[in-house]
Order: C-alpha cells, then sequence, then structure tokens
C-alpha cells in the first residue's frame, strides 16, 4: 500500500496527544473522585454515570481521527493499467494591440487584418486548444479552450483603442502566455509529473507584433518558456519603411495621424534591430521568426509550421495507476465521531427510574432505618 499525501500521516502524532489527554483526565477525575469521599457512598450520587460507557466514547472518538486522519492522507491499494496517448497542440496567441498596430500597410490596418487571418487559423486547428493573450503596455486574456467561437467574439471586438495602457510589452505578453499554458497543463489524477510531461499536448505560443518593444527583456521571457518545453514561433508585422500612426476620436471618427511634441508625425516601422530582437525570441525556444507576407500578417505561414509538429497520436505508453482508497477510511471514521457524538456519559434510563424511587447504598440503607424508627414511636 501506497500514500498519496503521505506528510499527513505525521497528523496522527495529534491524535495520540488527544488520546493521552483523555486518559489523563479520567485518572485525575478518579483521583479526585477518591479524595471526595468514600466510594461507596458517592456511588448513589452518580447514579447512571457509567466509567466504561464514558471509555467507549474515548475509544469512539480516537479510532475515528485515526480513520480520517489516514483518509487524508490518500491511502492507495492495487493497482491498474492505463494507456497514455498524446493528442494535439496547446496553442496560445499572444497579439499586439499597440497603437501601432493601427497603421495601414496592410488592409485595412495591422489589427483588423491580424484577427480575420487568425479567424481562419483558429478554425483550422481541428480541436486543439487555444488562447489569446492581447497585449499592449498591459495584457489582457482569455484562457484556452476548444470553444472556438467564443476566442473570436473575444477578438472580434477588441481593438487597440480598448487598451487600458498604451505601449508595447513583448516580455510582459509572454509571461502570461506561458501562465495560461501552465494553468491548463496540470497533471491529470493518478499520473506523477515525470508520466505527464512525457504525454503533455505540445504547447506552443505564436507571437504577433510589429517589434516596437518599449519595457521588459522579452528574450529572457522566451528563455524561461523554453525551459518548459514552449516554443514561440514570433510574426513580425509591418513594413521597413514608416508608415503613419492614425487616430480616432472616442466615436471612432479618424482625426488625423498621430504626431510628436514638436508636431512631427510619428510612424511606426519593422525595423531590423527589431528583427533581430524577434529573431533572438524564437531562436531561445527552438522556435522560427516569420516575416509578414506582402498584404497579409503572415498566419498562413505559422499555420505550416505548426502542422510540422507532430499533433497525431504518439506512441501509446502503459503506465501504472495506483487505485484511490481513501473512502475505505474515511467513511467508517466518520461514522464512528458521529456514534461517539450520540453516545451519553450517563444510562439515562436507569436515572429516571432511579430517580422516582428510594435511594440506592448507604444512604438509602439509612433512609429505611430512620422510616422504620418514625414508624416504631407511632
Amino acid at each position: 500500500m501506497t500514500w498519496h499525501s503521505p506528510v499527513v500521516l505525521w497528523f496522527g502524532l495529534a491524535v495520540l496527544v488527544v488520546a493521552g489527554v483523555l486518559v489523563v483526565g479520567w485518572r485525575l477525575r478518579e483521583r479526585a473522585t477518591r479524595r471526595f469521599g468514600e466510594p461507596t457512598a458517592l456511588q448513589s450520587l452518580r447514579v447512571g454515570r457509567s466509567g466504561p460507557l464514558r471509555a467507549a466514547r474515548g475509544v469512539l472518538l480516537v479510532l475515528g481521527l485515526f480513520l480520517v486522519v489516514g483518509a487524508l492522507a490518500g491511502p492507495q491499494y492495487g493497482s491498474r493499467t492505463r494507456v497514455l496517448r498524446q493528442r494535439g497542440i496547446d496553442v496560445v496567441v499572444a497579439l499586439d494591440f499597440s497603437k501601432s498596430m493601427l497603421a495601414r500597410d496592410v488592409s485595412p490596418n495591422r489589427s483588423e487584418r491580424a484577427k480575420v487571418e487568425l479567424t481562419r487559423f483558429i478554425e483550422a486547428l481541428g480541436g486543439d486548444r487555444v488562447g489569446v493573450v492581447a497585449f499592449a503596455g498591459e495584457t489582457m486574456q482569455f484562457p484556452l479552450t476548444t470553444d472556438y467561437a467564443a476566442v473570436q467574439l473575444f477578438l472580434r471586438d477588441l481593438t487597440p483603442l480598448d487598451m487600458p495602457v498604451g505601449g508595447t510589452a513583448i516580455g510582459r505578453a509572454l509571461v502570461a502566455a506561458g501562465r495560461l499554458l501552465e494553468r491548463s497543463s496540470r497533471p491529470p489524477e493518478g499520473l506523477t509529473e515525470a508520466e505527464w510531461a512525457d504525454t503533455r499536448p505540445a504547447r506552443v505560443v505564436v507571437l504577433m507584433t510589429d517589434g516596437e518593444d518599449h519595457e521588459g527583456d522579452p528574450v529572457q521571457a522566451a528563455r524561461n518558456l523554453a525551459a518548459e518545453g514552449v516554443k514561440i514561433f514570433v510574426v513580425g508585422i509591418g513594413s521597413r519603411t514608416g508608415e503613419p500612426i492614425p487616430t480616432y476620436s472616442e466615436d471612432g471618427t479618424w482625426t488625423g495621424y498621430m504626431r510628436d511634441a514638436e508636431g512631427n508625425v510619428v510612424t511606426t516601422s519593422l525595423t531590423a534591430e527589431n528583427e533581430v530582437q524577434l529573431q533572438e525570441i524564437a531562436a531561445a525556444t527552438g522556435g522560427r521568426y516569420l516575416r509578414a507576407e506582402d498584404g497579409g500578417v503572415g498566419v498562413d505561414q505559422v499555420a505550416r509550421e505548426i502542422r510540422t509538429l507532430q499533433q497525431g497520436e504518439r506512441e501509446s505508453r502503459r503506465v501504472t495507476v495506483h487505485e484511490n482508497r481513501f473512502a475505505l477510511a474515511l467513511l467508517p471514521g466518520f461514522l464512528l465521531l458521529v456514534l461517539e457524538a450520540l453516545l451519553p456519559e450517563a444510562w439515562l434510563l436507569r436515572r429516571r427510574r432511579l430517580a422516582g424511587g428510594r435511594p440506592q447504598g448507604r444512604l438509602g440503607r439509612l433512609a429505611r432505618a430512620g422510616d422504620e424508627r418514625e414508624a416504631a414511636k407511632a
């Protein structure tokens, strides 16, 4: 027999303490009773009290607590063979929603075109789970799911104008993507971490950005993901020539182009320096950097790369899964504790029966002698 959480068994020491307290309390009670008076006389004052009954309650309490502690430790007895297979991949799309994604070097703009192509990409996943991290200076997340309609609804109405903090924080987006994958990649019950590591789905992050990172260390964030077995495919969006960034009013009306403090039009471009950083991010995880095709954002290239990953069924693996038997200890322990709570310390029926009659023992004999003397005087 094995234990799922053997450290819980140390709580058995607390149960031993409870048992010791009960024994010491019983001995102190008996000593105090003997000091109070003659045991024979005191017995009449303890009508219905039962030492064995009190002892039975103590035994039930201790045994019940021992069984509950054993159940919490997760006893495992017996085993069965389980066939494990790996299917599919988990994909998190980290999409840049900074203001520079409003540039129109692709039609109608970088952001809208990316969302359209992502919709086709998601529909082609064929049952694989997908999550989304929308980022600018901060991130907004949608957890991994196979409900593609819900993901598309999340993306459809989101624009760079909805992001609460401006800027571009690629490193923060990668950290958020890693957390999404981690929360959705916990091992099923009965599998060890090592077994789960060999059978869990492949994990991929698709980073789509124009490369204008304003804070953090995205390359180090990529290395951290690589240590967890995550691959990153990076899509660089934008042209080498500067593209002005349009601005809009709160009702969505175009108001011109973004300008700096000196009144010059601000432009955005995928510079050679930005591309070098994006290539380093991909290389750190064994992924690839892809430059967006003319007129698009490169999602078709990403789909081709992901199809090269092993999405089919891996070779079957047989593992031994231990059967949990905690219920065999928990149910009897619960019943013993209930029985201990219901069991009285005195025989109430006997107490009621004797309450209406003569006192018993020495006091009873004295009372009867007094009655006889009163009768003789009469």
